[in-house]
């Protein structure tokens, strides 16, 4: 069993191939992925309608790579997988619309993923794949949540965010500092130049017992300093912000993590999206779950941001847990926004 994964939920196309014959876990056979972030850098964030009229232009394209970089013809797909939401609502329909297509013209079922299982789900394609049941952290884009997972298809919420998320807090406080768009990836370079106790920044509900998250205060906190410091701040005293800002971050989102896995009673943490790149996060979870035994997962490096290989391995794993909705008829829908829980 072959399946194509298509994903296209915002400023990334991507597209990958998964054999999932056998019983083992689904295996990657070849991904591609093309990011559209040199060109919303000049607006600083994404438009979507560019970002649509660009998945367009790269989804076949990348497709035809995928599909030599595995040595595979379109006729050996046996499903398309696709994201059908949350995202930008033309983007998905470009992907969506693509995926369908393709399937028809094969005579092949469809499969819609929820973009949030597809992350997820993405630690199965590490060389250390987690084991049923875990806590996820799932910090993707707008997204901050704390899950237990007790299976595919399968899952309770913990925790939120009730206001802005660990991404937005990042990618926000990164333009208040006039960091480029992406801001994320450059406030966690320039924070390790920086003193990450220069600066006193609030850790919204760390001390209320609960696994939920706010981080609108932090970035409100990040401006005040900003305009504190005025157009004189030095370059000192912009890393040592950034150095702050990101321990602030991490560590509401380190004790959240260990408050969930503490109430659950489980002994083992899986990392999924974006901001699970980031090293100082990766470097605490790791020093403080190995103290209490804990065993962490992250997807690999350049599987962290949105890719096909997730989608991909999401409909394989649904299909595996017989959880699948093939679709044949040709048609389908978007879901902008979409509650994992309802997946």
């Amino acid at each position: 069993m072959r399946v194509l994964g298509i994903e296209s939920s915002c400023d990334e196309t991507g597209v990958a191939l998964v054999d999932a014959s056998g019983a083992g876990t689904p295996r990657l056979l070849a991904h591609a992925l093309h990011s559209q972030i040199a060109m919303h850098q000049a607006y600083g964030g994404v438009v979507p309608e560019l970002a649509s009229r660009d998945h367009i232009r790269r989804v076949l394209p990348l497709t035809r790579e995928v599909m030599q970089q595995a040595g595979c013809r379109l006729q050996d797909i046996d499903l398309v997988a696709y994201t059908q939401g949350p995202g930008l609502a033309g983007a998905l329909l470009v992907g969506a619309g693509v995926a369908v297509s393709l399937a028809a013209a094969l005579e092949r079922p469809t499969l819609a993923v929820h973009h949030l299982e597809g992350h997820l789900l993405s630690p199965f394609l590490s060389a250390d794949p987690p084991e049923f049941p875990f806590v996820a952290l799932l910090v993707s884009g707008g997204h901050t949540q704390l899950m237990r997972v007790d299976g595919v298809g399968v899952y309770e919420l913990l925790g939120e965010t009730i206001d802005d998320a660990a991404g937005e807090a990042f990618d926000k406080s990164a333009k208040l500092l006039g960091l480029p768009y992406p801001g994320g990836p450059h406030l966690a370079r320039l924070a390790e130049q920086g003193d990450p106790t220069a600066f006193a920044l609030p850790r919204p509900l760390l001390h209320s017992g609960k696994p939920d998250f706010s981080f609108a205060g932090l970035k409100t906190a990040v401006l005040t300093q900003v305009r504190r410091l005025g157009e004189g701040i030095t370059d000192a005293q912009r890393a040592d912000l950034a150095a702050s800002t990101q321990a602030a971050i991490v560590e509401v989102l380190v004790k959240k993590s260990l408050l969930a896995l503490k109430e659950s009673g489980l002994r083992r943490l899986v990392v999924a999206g974006g901001v699970g790149a980031n090293k100082r996060l990766r470097e605490q979870l790791d020093a403080q779950c190995a103290r209490r035994g804990v065993r962490v997962h992250y997807p690999e490096l350049h599987l962290c941001t949105d890719n096909g290989a997730m989608i991909a391995m999401a409909a394989a794993l649904r299909l595996r847990a017989g959880l699948a909705r093939t679709e044949t008829s040709g048609a389908f829908e978007v879901r902008p926004r979409w509650d994992l829980a309802a997946a």
